[in-house]
């Protein structure tokens, strides 16, 4: 009797349906895209300040790749950051051939300024809407495809695995039914991590899921331990917190103590615009210290023209950002580890491929250059797609296909009580500061833990890696911060690499009816 209620095959599986997974998609053509959800959810779409390209007069991707190299902890890997910054500038033409509507001066694109970027290279659309455009794009060229399958609603729980190689998903569909999806090449463009913590940006679909399943597979992970907090979501009690785009900053928004102070001036050269973590450790000191801190960006004219999405967050919320300063704390934004994944974007088993945020690429190192995320994602999804166009794509002799045996026994149920531990856990102990004491803790607690729900066990599975990871690394890097050991280690100026030891506990299917 089989395990599944239904099995499906496809050429090519794609898992995920963000800026990386779309990009994918339309650059391989003849596959399938799987999304838990509706086609375009995720972070992506939430994106405001831009992409990162040096398009502009009198900057060159040599210089793009200088920046973020600067910002990354010394860890990032230059042939990666060169190789982003190279084609950023024609992946920005290909979004405009499909019709992203991108703002411009005249005939020139208009471009702003982030953070740690000595040049003005960010791409924008809408004022602070990008992700939004870029997804409105992607989504309709995904959509007049013959050629691409799209598949919602699909809550990817394991990998399917064969003789070492990895030959689709196992999920459960939007009727509930258990189902195989085979390939003979599967791309994991899932996402984020964010829910793992208590205060983030990040929307409720980014549990991790990519992370957790290549995890469970013994899938090599890399860098697991740097996390981006955004020094500056909106304050104000929602989950997720709203982003309040760096681009204000770039604009000239201020941050100021509770006193009406200027504190970054003496914490940075840069003053507002240092690299993230430090701004986002500035913040948090000051607040842990009781201050309430708030960007004013009063001065800023033309707010509400030129920054849409946050004047409407921050008047939803009923403050006047043209009159009043908004509260801001710091948020789980983005997260520099991931699957790791070499030149070709190929994972370190058979079959699998990662693309995005779930990717640990090497371009970020200990922190990432800020707009350099959607860069990442298209660029990696147009180099995936190449390797996967010119690779031998027979299926694999299917005998059997092995996946986890919990896995058959997950639900697709929220679990609100474990859910809630993990990320005040996480926040709280694996956060922006970091200790030993509360690294044990955490690891500790994480351990006494367990769910029968299919998100919240990705969210458990993740918050230890990242939680090890964090304890693994004595030294003060890039995002990670240990008050415990609070300056950099030169010998420990590398990556981290964790080759998870894969599930053994496996069901084996028969598939010699399919063979």
């Amino acid at each position: 009797m089989s395990h599944f209620d239904d099995i499906r095959t496809t050429n090519r599986v794609i898992v995920g349906s963000g800026i990386a997974g779309l990009s994918t998609a339309l650059l391989l053509g003849d596959c399938t895209v799987v999304t838990k959800t509706g086609l375009g959810a995720g972070s992506s779409v939430w994106a405001q300040g831009g992409i990162a390209a040096a398009v502009g007069e009198g900057d060159s991707p040599l210089q793009h790749t200088a920046d973020t190299l600067a910002v990354s902890g010394g860890i990032a890997e230059p042939a990666v950051a060169t190789t982003m910054t190279e084609r950023a500038p024609e992946r920005i033409r290909w979004l405009q051939d499909l019709g992203a509507e991108f703002d411009t001066s005249g005939d020139v694109l208009s471009l702003g300024r982030e953070a740690s970027h000595r040049r003005s290279r960010i791409v924008h659309a809408h004022g602070d809407a990008t992700g939004k455009e870029v997804m409105r794009t992607l989504r309709a060229a995904v959509r007049a495809r013959a050629d691409i399958t799209v598949v919602e609603g699909f809550l990817a729980v394991d990998l399917a695995i064969a003789n070492g190689t990895v030959v689709g998903v196992f999920g459960i569909a939007n009727d509930g039914a258990q189902t195989l999806l085979l390939a003979s090449a599967t791309v994991l463009a899932t996402g984020g991590i964010g829910q793992v913590f208590a205060h983030t940006t990040n929307p409720a679909e980014a549990t991790a899921d990519g992370l957790a399943m290549a995890a469970r597979a013994g899938v090599r992970l890399a860098d697991l331990e740097f996390v981006q907090f955004h020094p500056t979501a909106l304050d104000v009690g929602l989950d997720p917190m709203p982003l309040l785009t760096e681009a204000l900053r770039g604009a000239g928004a201020y941050l100021l103590d509770d006193t009406g102070a200027r504190f970054m001036i003496d914490e940075h050269p840069d003053a507002e615009l240092a690299p993230r973590d430090i701004v986002a450790r500035a913040i948090w000191a000051r607040q842990a210290a009781g201050q309430r801190i708030t960007m004013d960006a009063r001065h800023i004219t033309d707010i509400a023209h030129r920054f849409p999405t946050v004047y409407g967050f921050a008047t939803s919320a009923g403050i006047d950002p043209s009159t009043m300063p908004m509260p801001v704390a710091p948020a789980a934004h983005y997260h520099m580890g991931g699957v790791m994944t070499d030149s070709r974007g190929r994972s370190s088993l058979n079959g699998l491929w990662a693309v995005g945020e779930v990717a640990s690429t090497g371009l970020h190192g200990a922190n990432r250059l800020a707009s350099n995320s959607l860069l990442e994602g298209l660029v990696t999804a147009d180099i995936v797609a190449q390797d996967i166009r010119t690779t031998d794509a027979a299926r694999p002799n299917l005998q059997a296909i092995e996946i986890p045996r919990d896995s058959l026994h997950l639900m697709a149920h929220d679990d609100v009580d474990v859910r809630f531990q993990i990320r005040d856990l996480m926040s709280n102990c694996v956060g922006v500061t970091r200790h030993r004491a509360n690294l044990g803790r955490a690891i500790d607690r994480l351990g006494a833990l367990a769910t029968s729900s299919i998100a919240v066990t990705n969210l458990l599975t993740v918050g230890k890696l990242i939680a090890n990871a964090a304890m693994a690394r004595t030294e003060s890097r890039g995002s990670h911060y240990r008050t415990d050991h609070p300056v950099p280690d030169p010998h420990q100026a590398h990556r981290s690499v964790v080759d998870p030891v894969p599930r053994h506990d496996t069901i084996a299917e028969s598939l010699v009816a399919l063979s």
